[in-house]
């Protein structure tokens, strides 16, 4: 590592610890809310909000750290030992002739009333990254039907609420990649979600003209089962 590699190096863990810091300290108000403090619902909501942007662009730093300072596998720079995707999730492609593509992240969305959630449409880029560095092609529609399907146990979601950015994220995190726009003319949303131990969202881009294909599969029309476990007719 050159002089100024170093030094750059130490700057990016300096600001990283910065973020890291700030975020702990976020962590005070909610320690002191769940020891019995007052709160209202709106400033608990943007506390949580704000603690959690200040982890997730501590995250997105040190991602972009890895990218930059990370040797790699056999020495070759800009490369990552463990790619992040395998954790966070897959992108793969199924459907009509295997032409629809299908997200899975092994999360649920974030609610973002106040905050727009940086991390979510950094990590579906980085899956489409991944999934094309793999050799793999990316569909692309001039019209298109994107369904956001969350499999959660927890009560009192409200992810879809209009005032929510978590959800929103997903189509602009594929406009101009998959989707010339993100207008109503060119993306239809559907917004589902199902009782599942899982805690996960899957995320569904095809063809507008499939969707009734889509929706008789996803229904069990067609065959019994999860529509995107893989299986089709």
């Amino acid at each position: 590592m050159t002089e100024k590699s170093n030094k750059d190096l130490k700057q990016d863990v300096v600001r990283l610890q910065e973020l890291i810091g700030s975020a702990f300290t976020r962590t005070g108000s909610l320690v002191a809310y769940a020891d019995g403090g007052a709160m209202s619902s709106e400033k608990l909501q943007k506390t949580l909000e704000q603690t959690a942007d200040e982890f997730e662009r501590a995250t997105l730093d040190l991602r972009r750290l890895c990218e930059r300072s990370s040797p790699g596998v056999g020495g070759f720079a800009r490369r990552t030992m463990v790619s992040p995707t395998e954790v966070i999730g897959s992108v793969e492609t199924f459907g009509l002739g295997n032409s629809w593509l299908h997200m899975r992240l092994n999360t649920l969305l974030p609610h973002c009333r106040y905050q727009t959630p940086g991390w979510l449409s950094d990590t579906i880029r980085r899956l489409l990254d991944d999934y094309e560095a793999a050799g793999n092609e990316l569909p692309q529609f001039e019209r298109a039907m994107l369904v956001i399907d969350e499999h959660s146990d927890i009560d009192g979601r409200h992810i879809y609420d209009s005032d929510n950015k978590g959800w929103k994220a997903v189509s602009n995190a594929i406009k101009g990649r998959l989707i010339p726009d993100d207008d109503q003319y060119t993306l239809s949303i559907a917004l589902l979600s199902r009782r599942s131990t899982e805690n996960v969202c899957h995320i569904a881009l095809l063809d507008l003209r499939d969707a009734s294909d889509f929706f008789a599969g996803h229904s069990g029309y067609y065959a019994a089962g999860d529509i995107y476990n893989g299986r089709w007719p």
